[in-house]
């Protein structure tokens, strides 16, 4: 397959000016459903405003249902060591008992889900993650913003921003034409820090030393996975699964008969609440950019290549998944980093791994640094001091710069290192429903996000069952 490459010198044209459907306008506008996005709009209708939430796909979640990123990572931090036991049960590797640092919207979401079988209650069982069904997910998400009576519109794609003297206009292109949303306060949960970057905010990319960001994998769901089989050959080879990966000796076999050709060394597996399933994230596309469409379309292409000599592995070498298939894979590829939207405040690897607390405190993370190389193999993992977390403050939810705009979730300022911890979806989540709080308070006060005391945010974010020291 091929598919389109970048102009070697870059060119542009004058598009004719167009009109646009002005679509209404409201208090505090989000941009993006994903778990930043939930948390946002449901921590802003919470403290009082009007909401309105904009998502590009035809459903909610973000990576989590797009890019099939399951299961929820763990958001507990570790208080006791686990006692070693049976590895087999896919779960995360030398985990001990552990306490949420994470509250507030993921719980109310998280008791749905377990209420409608469509997800795992986090335990020392699972790891204290949850694995949970993308399509249920989905719903879950649905009402969730319908108890909380957030107006939604989809199938829009956020395309640029218009300053207004006391408000801001956000653009979106959808299949009725351009139209335009007028807000108080934006809240950018898009990821990739689309609104802030169009505001004038800046940003960072990747690793200091060359740009590159940490590589971008397609998961997918394989069926008929046969679970039992699976775990009897991984008690004979102890030395070939821990916690959720492993294979190493098969993957090398594989990869030096030429049935495999990726740039990773094992298989890593996580369990999802049905029988005979198992999510696969094993691809990795190295080199990419998640902001440029001509890397996307190369890591699609590359991906789905990966996938299928994936699959054929597991049938023809692994036990466990011979008569297994490909149910599903992502939407579109997994994206890890992109933007990193330069804030009053940048959160750095030393303050997550040192655990530091500040007196702005909006969230909480105890996930550890994890970083798959972005040109190679290998992935640097260091965890925090047991039962520690380390504390998000305000002001990396507030860019330079924009004065109506604030971002959340895997965008919020902070370095290569601590993106590598803040970026899991828990932790979105609740970055969201900061930048949330924050949005509302701005609109129906008639000031600033800047202005708003972080007191009056604390103040709100535990009236809403967030974790805050």
């Amino acid at each position: 397959m091929s598919h389109l490459m970048p102009p070697r010198v870059p060119t542009t044209v004058e598009l004719p000016p167009r009109r646009a459907l002005h679509a209404g306008s409201t208090q505090v506008l989000v941009v993006g459903g994903g778990p930043a996005g939930l948390g946002a709009a449901v921590g802003a209708a919470n403290a009082g405003a009007e909401v309105v939430l904009v998502e590009r796909y035809g459903f909610l979640g973000g990576n989590a249902t797009a890019a099939l990123v399951m299961p929820l990572m763990s958001f507990h931090n570790e208080v006791k060591q686990a006692v070693p036991g049976d590895t087999t049960r896919l779960l995360p590797p030398d985990h001990g008992e552990g306490e949420p640092v994470v509250g507030g919207v993921l719980w109310v979401l998280l008791e749905q889900l377990v209420r409608t079988g469509a997800a795992i209650r986090p335990s020392l069982e699972t790891g204290y993650t949850v694995p949970f069904d993308p399509e249920l997910f989905k719903l879950a998400a649905y009402e969730l913003l319908e108890n909380h009576e957030v107006r939604m519109l989809l199938h829009a794609f956020a395309s640029g921003l218009v300053g207004l003297p006391d408000r801001v206009r956000a653009v979106f292109e959808t299949k009725s034409g351009p139209l335009v949303l007028d807000a108080d306060v934006i809240v950018d949960c898009t990821g990739d820090g689309d609104i802030a970057a169009a505001a004038g905010a800046g940003y960072e990319t990747g690793r200091p030393e060359d740009g590159w960001t940490q590589p971008m994998t397609l998961m997918f769901r394989m069926v008929r996975f046969d679970h039992e089989e699976f775990a009897a050959y991984t008690r004979a080879r102890p030395d070939q699964w821990k916690g959720v990966h492993g294979l190493w000796d098969l993957v090398r076999a594989a990869t030096d008969a030429g049935e495999l050709d990726l740039p990773r060394e094992d298989m890593l597996f996580f369990a999802t609440p049905n029988a005979g399933e198992v999510a696969v994230n094993s691809t990795r596309v190295t080199e990419v950019l998640g902001t440029s469409v001509w890397d996307l379309t190369r890591a699609e292409l590359a991906a789905h290549r990966q996938m299928a000599q994936i699959a054929r592995f597991l049938r023809d070498r692994v036990p466990g998944f011979a008569d297994s298939y490909v149910a599903q894979s992502g939407v579109q590829i997994g994206v890890r980093e992109t933007r990193r939207i330069t804030g009053e405040y940048l959160l750095t690897g030393e303050d997550v791994l040192s655990a530091r607390k500040f007196d702005d405190a909006v969230a909480r993370g105890a996930y550890p640094v994890d970083i798959h190389n972005p040109s190679g193999r290998g992935t640097r993992l260091e965890r925090l001091p047991r039962g520690e977390s380390y504390d998000i403050p305000l002001r990396c939810l507030l860019p330079r710069g924009p004065e109506r705009v604030l971002v959340a979730g895997r965008c919020i300022s902070g370095d290569h290192v601590a993106h590598s911890s803040y970026r899991v979806m828990p932790i979105s989540m609740a970055t969201g429903q900061a930048a949330g709080v924050c949005a509302a308070l701005a609109a129906t006060g008639e000031r600033r996000p800047r202005d708003v005391p972080v007191s009056a945010v604390q103040r709100e974010l535990r009236a809403q069952g967030a974790s805050l020291p």
